[in-house]
């Protein structure tokens, strides 16, 4: 708080009229400073007052305290009721209430049973403005503690989520490949007289099934350390390279190839030839490529069809759309889809836990991509991206 320049001639903080003038850094604020000062000078001899001076940008506290809405400004603070007086003609407004202030000081000093002011009035100082602002600031302080211990225990929470949702979600893939090792261990002991056609097909099979539900679980993993490790501020590095975006969905494609037959569906890709790499980190797009795939093979009925299909759309940008034909999204959920933990209401008994196309969204904008969907449930969804061009 800055105090009046000149204190052996304003401040009597025990004075029955106590005034306080805020004013800002503005250029004109020590000449009007200086009008008030001067003007007040004259007045002392009518009334004793007491001024302090008040600069708002060091103390924003008082100005919402005051509920200000111009400066500068003066403030009556005693004898009550406040008054607060603005603007640029502060002295003719001064000049204007003087009389009623004076009026008002006499008659809290007959209330007081003094009735000479001689400066040893007991009336509240403006020195308690220091302490206001304290406690306001304190109160502010305090808003935002409560607040960030809100969001800690929102994290918390999270993360606790998080962790059931891993226990609960790992459960089948890891069932599945335990089955599937079981049986491989099982045909080899048991069946040395079978075909060894026969044996090595069933053999690849069940080899092909534990990788995808290893790879599965590996996805899972890596999506929930993400959300935990992003939730604090939503951002996290990425490493761009030269990419062949081409190469990486093949063979995206090729580890899905057991999941779509499985699922008896159809799958489709157009990869243009000649599209061109892009700057990005390979195993973060993986990760967007997998996580819409994934989607699709979940919510694509038997004997559907899905599409992968990537356009040069522009000279900076390539842009990759996966497809299905499922049930698609409802209007009203399309702006919700991609924030995190969102979950369509019809979805609530589907495997899942609502964080991968968050985590999507993520990921795209820190390569400085799009991400959006197209989707009505008589065509299903189309989910779009886009990557930045490799430019020499």
């Amino acid at each position: 708080m800055r105090a009046s320049p000149d204190p052996t001639l304003d401040r009597n903080q025990n004075a029955p009229l106590q005034l306080v003038l805020c004013v800002d850094r503005r250029p004109n604020s020590t000449e009007q400073i200086r009008d008030i000062r001067s003007y007040l000078r004259q007045l002392r001899a009518e009334t004793i007052f007491d001024l302090q001076i008040v600069d708002v940008g060091e103390q924003p506290y008082l100005a919402e305290h005051f509920r200000l809405v111009a400066t500068p400004a003066l403030i009556k603070l005693h004898p009550e009721p406040r008054q607060i007086i603005a603007g640029s003609n502060l002295v003719a407004q001064i000049e204007k209430w003087w009389e009623r202030w004076q009026r008002s000081v006499k008659d809290y000093l007959e209330d007081k049973g003094d009735r000479k002011p001689d400066g040893n009035s007991c009336a509240p100082s403006t020195s308690s403005l220091a302490h206001s602002a304290e406690l306001m600031q304190l109160s502010d302080e305090i808003f935002h503690l409560k607040q960030e211990k809100e969001e800690l225990l929102d994290r918390v929470h999270f993360k606790d989520q998080l962790i059931a949702m891993l226990a609960h979600e790992l459960r089948n893939p890891l069932t599945a490949t335990s089955l599937a090792l079981e049986t491989l261990e099982m045909t080899q002991h048991q069946n040395q007289e079978s075909d060894p056609k026969v044996r090595a097909a069933l053999s690849a099979r069940l080899i092909a099934h534990a990788r995808n539900q290893t790879r599965a679980i590996e996805q899972m993993v890596s999506d929930i350390l993400i959300a935990a490790r992003t939730s604090n501020n939503g951002e996290f590095e990425i490493h761009p390279h030269i990419l062949d975006l081409k190469a990486l969905c093949f063979e995206i494609i090729k580890d899905f190839e057991e999941r779509f037959k499985e699922n008896s569906l159809k799958f489709h890709r157009d990869i243009p030839n000649d599209l061109p790499l892009v700057y990005a980190d390979g195993e973060r797009i993986r990760q967007v490529v997998v996580n819409l795939l994934d989607n699709a093979v979940k919510y694509t009925p038997q004997k559907g069809k899905i599409e992968l299909c990537i356009l040069h759309r522009t000279t900076q940008k390539v842009q990759v759309s996966i497809i299905d034909n499922g049930p698609g999204i409802p209007e009203e959920n399309k702006k919700h889809i991609f924030e995190d933990r969102f979950r369509l209401q019809r979805d609530a008994k589907k495997d899942g836990y609502g964080i991968g196309l968050g985590l999507c969204k993520r990921l795209i904008r820190a390569h400085f991509g799009q991400i959006w969907v197209d989707s009505s449930p008589e065509r299903g969804s189309a989910f779009h991206f886009t990557l930045p061009v490799y430019r020499q």
